[in-house]
């Protein structure tokens, strides 16, 4: 794992301990995914995204009581928030799609709470990505190697869950971090083309060159990202929906060549 500040460290050390104690011997992994997977945390502007894998099913009572440890009034979390997911071995270890969580947790100082134990809440797009994400680079702060555990998904079906999670970005709302979904976009078109996932910065280097008319908005989005939260919804929504769905149309043109190469 990137260099990450001590109270970063420390963070994890205490989410990973509270997930074994709460849980006990069904816990066969905590590891990294997103930004702290793929050596592009940032403080001030990263979440803290982690998952866990179980073996079998704990109770909906041991859950909401994980809930409670994890959450940001009862563990002061450092970064922007906490991003946790929980697995069942099930999920992990099979080639699918879909959401398949025991519980997504959000919890932070720059996040809504959420706490679902329902996989089939909201769209599922994210899930199988952060699986992929740390398939290829995540880090095991507890248990073994994520390549011994996870199955790689079929490239194909993968890019036609980024496809979907680019095109459901592409009307941004009021008050979305609009540096955020440009960054996004590039990491789904460098994957297309790479078939390997990038920190969002990484991508965007990889994506200017070639991002034609919307290169000032990529490099726009990467000043934004550089200088924290506050200035992510700053952007022309407008300007950002149109990137949004050419690289949506790029993804498409990729598909179409069954995922074919740059």
């Amino acid at each position: 794992m990137a260099t990450v500040p001590e109270e970063v460290s420390e963070y994890l050390r205490a989410v990973t301990a509270r997930v074994r104690d709460v849980l006990g011997d069904q816990v066969v992994g905590v590891y990294t995914t997103g930004s702290l997977a793929l050596g592009g945390y940032r403080p001030g502007r990263s979440d803290i995204d982690l998952m866990a894998v179980v073996d079998g099913s704990p109770d909906l009572d041991r859950r909401r009581q994980l809930v409670r440890q994890l959450d940001h009034q009862e563990l002061n979390c450092p970064a922007a928030g906490l991003e946790f997911v929980i697995y069942p071995l099930t999920t992990v270890r099979q080639p699918t799609v879909t959401a398949g969580y025991l519980l997504n947790l959000n919890t932070g100082p720059a996040l809504p709470p959420v706490a679902s134990f329902d996989s089939g809440d909201g769209p599922a797009f994210w899930y199988p990505i952060d699986r992929a994400i740390t398939y290829q680079s995540g880090d095991p702060l507890y248990g073994p190697p994520p390549a011994d555990l996870f199955v790689a998904l079929p490239f194909d079906d993968l890019l036609g869950v980024v496809i979907a999670s680019v095109r459901a970005h592409s009307a941004p709302q009021e008050g979305d971090l609009l540096d955020n979904a440009v960054l996004n976009g590039c990491r789904a078109l460098s994957f297309a083309r790479d078939r390997r996932w990038y920190a969002k910065l990484d991508a965007a280097e990889r994506i200017l060159p070639v991002a034609g008319g919307f290169a000032p908005l990529v490099a726009a989005s990467v000043v934004s990202f550089k200088s924290g939260r506050r200035q992510a919804t700053t952007l022309d929504r407008k300007t950002v929906g149109a990137f949004l769905l050419d690289i949506v149309q790029r993804l498409q043109a990729h598909a179409a060549t069954a995922g074919g190469g740059a």
